[in-house]
Parts: structure tokens; sequence; C-alpha cells
């Protein structure tokens, strides 16, 4: 109860902070809302049905390149923690890659694909995967070697070795980095929905600058941070919690 407390103290300073600050004058109510007109514009979004549909369509984008994302970079990620040639020869394109902003492939995307989904999806594939990859390899990496020499002692080898042994010791890590290139997948998939008609939340934001509506700009952002702080704390710290706590990384409470 503390520390829903504490939070539910933290939000209701930053709406008193807001709402100040829209009354303050220093900027136009039309450039800067209040929370109770952008709370307005949100509710028509829902009640419109518009908020729903955005909503549905970006997460349908997201979960199509999510999972072609884990589909590459865990094996990509376990391949360059085990094996000497992906260390030395693609370690080095994949760090490099990996500094290059997503926003960066949406060029070169719409060249190869046109202006479609294909386009977007690359874009977040490519936001993603790397990252994935990283992350795991740095949780294969992170394995005691005491445990590697017992089970190689023990003739762990093989399939055997990598899904008894290797993948079970390396899970807290590999789970961070799924919850990681989701973040980076869901930083993506806006970006490219924001540059051309999408119909995602991408395409809300572009519709409210459009239209000078500062409040459906506003309520769309703060229907993205949800969104997110919801996949974030429902799905990902859950499972990242009960895996640490099984794993014995984290007390029992």
């Amino acid at each position: 109860m503390k520390r829903w407390g504490q939070k539910l103290g933290v939000l209701v300073l930053l709406l008193g902070v807001w709402e100040l600050l829209a009354r303050s004058g220093l900027w136009s109510p039309h450039l800067f809302p209040g929370p109770v007109t952008v709370a307005r514009s949100l509710s028509h979004l829902v009640a419109s049905g518009q908020l729903g549909t955005a909503v549905l369509r970006s997460l349908g984008r997201l979960g199509r390149a999510y999972v072609v994302s884990v589909g590459i970079g865990v094996p990509l990620g376990l391949a360059i923690a085990r094996l000497a040639f992906f260390r030395e020869a693609v370690k080095p394109v994949v760090m490099g890659l990996q500094a290059l902003p997503s926003i960066c492939w949406l060029p070169l995307a719409l060249l190869w694909f046109g202006l479609n989904d294909s386009a977007i999806l690359f874009v977040v594939v490519m936001g993603s995967v790397l990252a994935i990859a990283i992350a795991v390899e740095d949780g294969v990496r992170s394995i005691d070697p005491q445990l590697i020499r017992v089970a190689h002692t023990l003739g762990a080898r093989g399939a055997r070795f990598a899904f008894g042994v290797l993948l079970p010791a390396a899970l807290p890590g590999i789970v961070t980095g799924l919850k990681l290139g989701w973040s980076f997948a869901w930083r993506a998939l806006l970006a490219g929905e924001l540059l051309f008609v999408s119909g995602g939340l991408g395409q809300l934001l572009t519709l409210g600058r459009e239209l000078m509506d500062v409040p459906q700009v506003m309520a769309v952002m703060l229907a993205i941070i949800a969104l997110g702080i919801l996949v974030d704390r429902v799905v990902f710290q859950t499972v990242e919690t009960r895996v640490r706590r099984r794993w014995g990384l984290q007390p029992l409470l």
C-alpha cells in the first residue's frame, strides 16, 4: 500500500504541475492544453473507436516483427557466444549496426519494399534483432564457467548440453534481452508509422499534428506510454521476476 501510495502521489504531483503550467499563460492553450482537455480528447478517441483500431493495427505489426526478431536474434546471440568465427567476424558487424538508429533503415526499406507494412516491419526487425542478439550473447557469456566444465565432465554434449545446461543457465539473460528487444521494437515501430499513412498510432500522431490538434497528439502520447508500461509490467517484468526467483537471483518475498 505504501508503494502504491507513493506512485499515486507522484502521479498527482505531475498532473498538478501540468495543470499549473497550462494555466500559467506561458503558452497558448491551443499549444499546451491542460490534463482535462487532453483527457477529453482521449475519451473521444476511445469512444469513436479510432484509438482501439490504431492500437490493434500497431500491436499486430509489432507482434509479427517481434517474432521474426526473436527467431533471428536468439540463435544469432547463441552463435556469437559459443562459436569463435561468429565472435571474431560477426560480432563487430552486429555491434556496428547496433549503433545505427533504427529509423535510418526507413529510406532503404521504402526503396526496397515501397509504402507498405513490409517497410515498417523491416525497420522494426532491424531495430530489435541486434539488441536481442547482443543481450543473449551477454547472457550466455555470463554463465559460470565452472558450470560448463562440470557439464562437459559429466558428458553433456550437443543438444543435451544446449537444451539441458546452456539455455537454462542463460535464461535470465535471454529474458532480459527479449525485454530490451521489445522496447527497441516499440520505438522503431512508432518512428516508422509517423512517416507515412499506416493506420496505427503513429498515423494518429501525424493526423493530430496536421490538424494542429495538440490535445489529440498528447492523448495518443499518453496512450503509447500506458501501453508500454502495461506490456512491460504485465508481461516482461512478471516473467523476468519469476525466472530470477526460480534461478535464485532474486529473494522470495
